[in-house]
């Protein structure tokens, strides 16, 4: 098959999360099972670098940038206007089929526009985007009533991320006979040789009988990690040897969160140490005692990352449903401080149960989330919506 992946940021660009890391994963294993893939996108980087490469090939795969208008509005404000895909009606004849990745963005709206016109196939994956939450409901609800609803509705294939997506998707009045259950995935390979216990306690200059209550993600607001700093500080006595780090990109709310970290008098037992990759992030996950993350929509990769180097996890009742997390992955508890930290120290406290949750989450993990088997249930998607073509 010929298959264009359709996403407004691609590599090098992770600041923005784990559909980037998705996107490419996916792209790479369908790459390694014969098929074409192209993948068009935007030349954002971060709030200040764009990627000056406007067509290169990474790993079989062929990705093509379109100039966004305004780098700042694409960061800051997740709106990307590269109206240079609009030109590429004569390429998206040559493709099989179309995956456009996230909800509301106009690179969508562009390429499904064409696509109907051209009757390419092309599927929706929304990675958790379709809530109506944070700052931008006023412009989400404007362009889903400009674009959204009709964007579902003309839609080959919808994949959700978890049953709460699947509700969600209901909730705009997509077919449910459209709807496939495909989770996030990991390439194990990554996790064969994790850093030595210690990296990143030397590197950061913590004690080494520091447990570390670790958050890894994006820096916003809806991530409740205002909750997780005030748990943190109303408990700080319980272990007293806890350290809070957090690492991820600001998404608008770092100013904030380090003033609230100041006017608790709490600065020296909070570490920011901004976005970690690669081997740092590996690092920072061995070395912690408990991952820990209040809010969340979708399936987060942090999630299969912390799990598949065998930490324990906490989150709340503030996010979707994941059924193998509590009691086994780790502990889900009530959206509150005192729950968290309950629930936290809990497993800071109890070196048995830990353990009995990282090495459950690390086998579930590698049962159920390895990329080589969500690309062949992508792949059958693919197939599934060709066939209806063919026969209509």
């Amino acid at each position: 098959m010929k298959i264009l992946q359709v996403i407004p940021y691609f590599v090098p660009a992770w600041d923005f999360g784990g559909p980037v890391r998705v996107c490419y994963e996916l792209s790479k294993q369908l790459v390694s099972r014969g098929h074409e893939v192209t993948v068009f996108t935007t030349d954002t980087r971060d709030a200040s670098r764009r990627i000056t490469e406007t067509a290169e090939t990474m790993e079989g795969i062929r990705v093509k940038r379109f100039r966004n208008i305004s780098n700042t509005v694409a960061y800051r404000h997740k709106i990307f206007l590269s109206p240079g895909m609009l030109s590429v009606t004569e390429e998206l004849a040559n493709f099989d089929i179309i995956h456009m990745h996230e909800f509301q963005t106009l690179q969508n709206v562009m390429i499904s526009h064409l696509a109907k016109g051209l009757r390419v196939p092309y599927i929706l994956q929304a990675h958790g985007s379709i809530p109506l939450i944070g700052a931008k409901r006023g412009l989400k609800r404007l362009f889903n009533h400009l674009w959204g609803y009709r964007l579902l509705r003309n839609a080959s294939r919808l994949i959700a991320l978890t049953e709460t997506e699947v509700a969600q998707y209901w909730g705009m009045g997509a077919d449910p006979n459209k709807i496939e259950i495909v989770p996030n995935g990991i390439d194990l390979t990554e996790f064969d040789n994790l850093p030595a216990p210690g990296s990143f306690k030397n590197k950061y200059r913590l004690n080494n009988e520091e447990k570390i209550v670790l958050y890894v993600g994006r820096i916003h607001e809806a991530k409740g990690l205002d909750l997780l700093v005030r748990a943190f500080d109303r408990c700080t006595g319980e272990p007293d040897n806890a350290r809070l780090v957090i690492v991820g990109p600001d998404d608008g709310y770092l100013p904030k969160l380090k003033k609230l970290v100041s006017e608790l008098n709490i600065q020296e037992k909070v570490l920011f140490t901004g976005p970690l990759y690669g081997r740092e992030k590996l690092e920072a996950y061995v070395d912690a005692t408990v991952f820990v993350t209040p809010s969340f929509s979708g399936f987060p990769m942090t999630f299969i990352e912390a799990s598949a180097c065998g930490l324990p996890m906490v989150t709340t009742e503030r996010g979707d449903r994941l059924d193998w997390i509590d009691q086994q992955a780790g502990l889900v508890t009530a959206y509150n401080e005192t729950e968290i930290w309950k629930a936290t120290s809990r497993v800071l406290k109890d070196p048995a149960l830990a353990e009995r949750f990282g090495n459950k989450g690390r086998q579930i993990v590698a049962d159920r989330f390895s990329w080589a088997a969500l690309a062949e249930k992508v792949e059958h998607v693919y197939v599934s919506c060709l066939n209806e073509k063919r026969a209509s």
